[in-house]
C-alpha cells in the first residue's frame, strides 16, 4: 500500500521522470520538450521557498506519484488561490495513488490560509476529472482549443474548490 510524505531533495529525479512522461507520451502537460533536472531542482528549490508542499507517494520504497501546491497567478490579489498538480508514474495509474496525494494537498492549503484551490485539466482526461470531483471540485470553465499537441487541438476545463 502507498503512503504519502513529503518529497526530498533525493526525489528530484524520479519526480522529474514522472513529469517527464507526461509531457512527452500524455495531454497532461501542455509542454512539448522534457525537462532537465536543472529546471526541477530550481521548481522544487521555489516550492520550498513559496513553502509550498511537494508530496510524493511511496510503494515498495519506489516513489510512484507526486504532488503539489503553487501560486495561481503572481499578481498580489490572488496569494489565497493555488493550483494542484498531481502525477502518478503510468505504470501505477488506476491504483488510487491519485486520490491518496490529493487529501494532503487540500489539508495543506487550509493550513496555509488559502481560499481556494484551481486545477487545469485536459478536458478529455476523464480520470482526473473524476477524481477532481469526488474531492468536492466543481467545473468553472471550458476553454476550448486553447492547447495544440499531438496533432490536434485540446480543450482545458478547470475546476476549483473553495475551502
Amino acid at each position: 500500500m502507498a503512503q504519502v510524505r513529503l518529497g526530498t531533495d533525493n526525489d528530484i529525479q524520479v519526480i522529474l521522470d514522472i513529469y517527464n512522461y507526461a509531457i512527452v507520451y500524455t495531454t497532461a502537460v501542455y509542454d512539448y520538450e522534457p525537462h532537465s533536472f536543472e529546471m526541477r531542482r530550481q521548481w522544487f528549490e521555489t516550492k520550498k521557498q513559496q513553502n509550498f508542499p511537494v508530496f510524493v507517494a511511496e510503494d515498495n520504497n519506489e516513489v510512484v506519484g507526486f504532488s503539489s501546491i503553487g501560486p495561481f497567478r503572481a499578481w498580489a490579489a490572488y496569494k489565497f488561490t493555488v493550483e494542484n498538480a498531481i502525477y502518478v508514474r503510468a505504470d501505477q495509474q488506476g491504483k488510487g495513488i491519485g486520490k491518496l496525494l490529493m487529501q494532503p494537498l487540500i489539508n495543506a492549503s487550509r493550513a496555509l490560509g488559502m481560499h481556494t484551490i484551481v486545477s487545469g485539466i485536459d478536458a478529455d482526461n476523464e480520470v482526473s476529472l473524476k477524481m477532481h470531483r469526488r474531492f468536492g471540485f466543481e467545473e468553472v470553465a471550458h476553454f476550448k482549443q486553447v492547447g495544440w499537441k499531438f496533432d490536434k487541438w485540446l480543450d482545458l476545463k478547470f475546476m476549483q474548490l473553495i475551502l
